[in-house]
């Protein structure tokens, strides 16, 4: 079995705050963040194992895509580091992949009691895809759908896991703090976030198949709301795209690769 295993970190259990991420400002209160997220993929790693795994591919995504410890990350699983990514937190999961995990994930931009809530930047007030408000969690599962993987292991927060299972039948998920704000949280011990993310990423592989991709109704139809209308200002110039509103922009691709590829060009276009 292969799988892809995309790690994130404002999800990680013991995160609260914007510095503890902040690779440029953090200091040490960043490498200890790089270490609880190293241990965390390492958990969801031998969980995969656990069940059979052949083969686990892990994708740093967050930041810059550079903040696991490779010489501390589980030696059975390949690293994916460093940008460009034209995938961006999914990049290089194709049909050769079994299953889907999400490790460190938080909710959408605008949920309560979240955990460091956004949508890929925080630029963005909502995605909307074909009508219904999406997370990162809901972009990226939607783009494994397209190759037929399921997304069958969400952690981070309360709040994404809830998400995560009103999107996805059957996924399992492993909620390693719950939020009492949007930097403060109750938090369970590293020790055991761990073992309840090794624990599940097992029961998850082993339960694969009765999760189904998630795939999106074609041709996909994309609205992403800014927090400022100059975003959208900026936005508007790429190819295909619509203005619909101050803040709003709108587009329509036949499959949801193509969508994904253009979101991810207009949210770096988006930088007044």
């Amino acid at each position: 079995m292969k799988v892809f295993l995309s790690v994130d970190m404002e999800g990680i259990g013991g995160i609260v705050s914007e510095l503890e991420t902040d690779p440029e400002k953090g200091g040490g209160r960043y490498e200890e963040s790089r270490r609880l997220m190293t241990r965390e993929a390492n958990a969801a790693i031998e969980g995969c194992l656990d069940a059979g795994a052949e083969e686990v591919l892990v994708a740093d995504s967050h930041w810059n895509f550079d903040n696991l410890l490779s010489e501390d990350l589980h030696e059975a699983a390949t690293l994916l580091r460093g940008k460009p990514r034209a995938y961006s937190m999914v990049d290089s999961l194709d049909a050769s992949f079994d299953a889907a995990m999400f490790v460190g994930y938080h909710a959408a931009a605008g949920t309560p009691h979240a955990i460091l809530d956004h949508t890929y930047t925080g630029r963005i007030r909502d995605v909307l895809v074909n009508g219904s408000r999406v997370s990162e969690t809901g972009l990226n599962a939607y783009y494994a759908g397209h190759f037929g993987v399921p997304v069958v292991l969400v952690t981070g927060d309360a709040q994404v896991a809830a998400q995560a299972r009103r999107l996805i039948p059957g996924v399992h998920t492993v909620a390693v703090k719950e939020a009492v704000g949007a930097t403060s949280a109750k938090n369970l011990h590293p020790r055991k976030a761990r073992e309840a993310i090794r624990a599940e990423a097992a029961k998850a592989l082993a339960d694969r198949r009765a999760v189904r991709p998630l795939k999106a109704r074609t041709p996909v139809r994309i609205t992403v709301d800014f927090q400022g209308t100059e975003h959208a200002d900026l936005a508007s110039f790429v190819p295909g795209t619509r203005r619909r509103g101050g803040t709003r922009i709108e587009y329509v691709s036949p499959d949801f690769v193509e969508a994904f590829r253009t979101f991810l060009a207009v949210i770096y276009v988006a930088r007044p």
